[in-house]
């Protein structure tokens, strides 16, 4: 009972008034004995007259409390009791602090009645905690869940809301042959691209306690199970719940970025006792878990009498209510059209892969997908792989500004190129000789980079590097990795690094916005998260020299037209320019990560798909799903 007071206040001339032997002193005893949790000192008799130990006193006043008597509870007497020959009462104001910090504040009266022998004792009734209160009652908390605010698009209107699901179950003693059911919920699953754990759903049915019981199979989104309706349902032992569930309009849409909304597991409860119940909804990374105290909301909660009725149900009379506070939503740059056609793209890569697509003109993120085989990581914001030959794009912008190349000035591209000891080579042991430099770049000549890296060197990488913010720190309301830069420091390392190799590593979504930079002619940090604002957003860089970048936009697009990506040149909608890169990622090893960066119109993007070969042959095809669904 200690627990239930925090603190006793009894006015000022209460025991001057009733003296040391009034009902005075005597209530501000028990007031105290119920603060600390000790009643001894204070006598009780029941309403009837009969006595009652201060033992059960304290019993019934831990019971009638029931769900409030952990919390807070501060006790003040309102003024000095009144005396009506043997009998005397005083009011006393209760102030609650609820789980959650809410307050509930109420008076109730203290009756006494005075024995000559034995002086003033409290009149024990339930109706000292509440007025309402009887015999067997108790004070019970009920709590309302707040609604959970929606994900917003760039338009404004909801990407994650409430959307129909229908849970799949089965009951095991409607099941008639569990094998037979197995075979077929499997192939009706297949069918709308569903695994289900059959094994282990015979474990569940074989283990279940309660042969009526609900065994969950899957949650499929209503248009999903509406295509194995009428199947499934014919199907003896399966059973159906209808409900709603925050999603995004597929199942793939911006996935590992948004999240996903999930009842609370354990861990969830252990790390935030007072702000989750069980079969909340809680956010599970991405923005969800991000901003899960945002969407969520404040939950409310009800102080409710809860009483047992003759035929031992439970009937609930409220006393008090604090309204649930609704979550806010978060708005985001993401565009419906461009993100299905970016998830769409990247759906039939075997291989893990990402897509991160910018829109030049005001550097908002409107889409971010990451493939099937992604494992749920966001790989296309937070991945640190190196660029490969992408990376070309940065160190050519390099070279230019060093006035260091020409377009059709000359660059050997030998079929290996050797420093300090290290061989480089290029890839299909391609040799172009002595070529213009735009054909370099085009055909996408390592060796001729390895060539020209003295001429760039470790302060040119890295400043070209920074021009298209590169390895700058951003803050767009969202994990990102902008990329780390060699520090060239030895002729290796800057050979390598000069194009896309050694120590460099980026994210799709770094690459990305340096594409987004080179295409607009300034790097402006891209942005995701609008509302709330981003606190720190990166500064925007410097103008890009035209005498840089339009021989840069040529070179680019000449990797369509002329070079590595010419499986680009149809793809319907305005010209596409990029570049294509292959990044070993591991010495000694042949896999290697496949690239393609470039724009069309007003859209930059990126592509990246692991282990995935040469750009051309992995990435570039990508890139033309995407820009042919984009464009429809």
């Amino acid at each position: 009972m200690a627990a239930m007071a925090g603190l006793l206040l009894v006015t000022g001339g209460m025991a001057a008034c009733s003296g040391s032997d009034g009902p005075g002193d005597t209530l501000g005893t028990f007031l105290k004995g119920w603060r600390d949790g000790d009643l001894s000192k204070t006598g009780f008799v029941t309403a009837d007259g009969s006595k009652i130990s201060a033992n059960d006193v304290f019993t019934q006043l831990q019971g009638l409390a029931g769900d409030l008597k952990k919390s807070s509870l501060l006790l003040s007497a309102e003024g000095d009791p009144k005396e009506t020959g043997d009998i005397a009462s005083a009011p006393v104001k209760l102030d609650w602090t609820l789980p959650g910090g809410g307050s509930w504040s109420y008076q109730s009266t203290v009756r006494l009645t005075k024995r000559n022998a034995d002086g003033w004792r409290v009149i024990w009734e339930p109706a000292i905690v509440h007025s309402e209160l009887t015999a067997g009652d108790q004070l019970e908390l009920r709590r309302k869940t707040a609604d959970r605010a929606d994900v917003l698009g760039a338009d404004g209107k909801p990407i994650v809301t409430q959307r129909p699901v229908v849970t799949v179950g089965v009951t095991p003693n409607r099941i008639t042959d569990q094998a037979a059911l197995f075979k077929e919920l499997g192939k009706l699953f297949k069918s709308i691209n569903v695994t289900v754990d059959f094994k282990q759903l015979g474990e569940r049915v074989e283990n279940a306690t309660d042969d009526g019981a609900f065994i969950d199979i899957v949650t499929l989104r209503r248009p999903d199970y509406d295509k194995i309706r009428d199947r499934v349902r014919a199907l003896a032992g399966t059973v159906f719940e209808e409900g709603q569930r925050e999603l995004a309009p597929t199942r793939p849409f911006a996935r590992a970025l948004l999240g996903l909304v999930e009842p609370a597991t354990r861990d969830d409860l252990d790390a935030n006792p007072e702000a989750l119940r069980e079969n909340d909804q809680v956010g599970h990374g991405g923005l969800q878990q991000r901003y899960d105290a945002q969407l969520r909301g404040t939950p409310g909660q009800s102080v409710v009498i809860a009483r047992r009725t003759p035929d031992d149900q439970v009937e609930d009379s409220q006393l008090f209510s604090i309204e649930p506070v609704a979550g806010k939503p978060i708005k985001t740059t993401l565009d419906v059209t461009t993100q299905n056609a970016a998830d769409a793209a990247v759906a039939k890569e075997k291989q893990p892969s990402a897509l991160v697509a910018i829109r030049i003109s005001d550097s908002s993120i409107v889409a971010v997908a990451n493939g099937p085989e992604g494992a749920g990581v966001n790989t296309a914001m937070t991945g640190q792989v190196p660029p490969g030959s992408t990376f070309k794009m940065v160190s050519t912008l390099g070279l230019l500004d060093k006035k260091a190349v020409t377009l059709d000035g000359k660059v050997d591209c030998p079929k290996t190129k050797a420093v300090s000891g290290r061989s480089f080579k290029n890839s299909h042991n391609m040799v172009l000789g002595s070529v213009p430099f735009r054909v370099d770049f085009a055909k996408s000549c390592n060796t001729a980079f390895v060539n020209l890296a003295p001429k760039l060197g470790a302060a040119g990488l890295q400043d070209a590097a920074t021009k298209l913010g590169l390895g700058v720190k951003w803050d767009l309301g969202a994990d990102a990795f902008s990329g780390k830069i060699s520090p060239a420091n030895t002729p290796t390392e800057l050979a390598a690094a000069t194009f896309g190799q050694g120590a460099t590593a980026v994210s799709p979504l770094a690459m990305a916005g340096a594409t987004a930079a080179v295409a607009r002619g300034q790097f402006v940090q891209p942005k995701l998260v609008t509302e709330p604002a981003a606190a720190s957003p990166a500064a925007d860089g410097p103008k890009l020299a035209a005498s840089s970048i339009q021989p840069l936009h040529t070179m680019m697009r000449e990797v369509v037209t002329e070079g590595t990506a010419t499986d680009l040149t149809d793809v319907p909608g305005k010209p596409v320019s990029g570049k294509t890169g292959t990044a070993e990622f591991k010495d000694g090893e042949e896999e290697t990560h496949a690239w393609f960066v470039g724009w069309q119109g007003d859209i930059a993007f990126a592509v990246m798909v692991e282990k995935g070969g040469a750009g051309a042959e992995a990435a570039v095809p990508i890139a033309a799903r995407f820009l042919t669904a984009l464009n429809k």
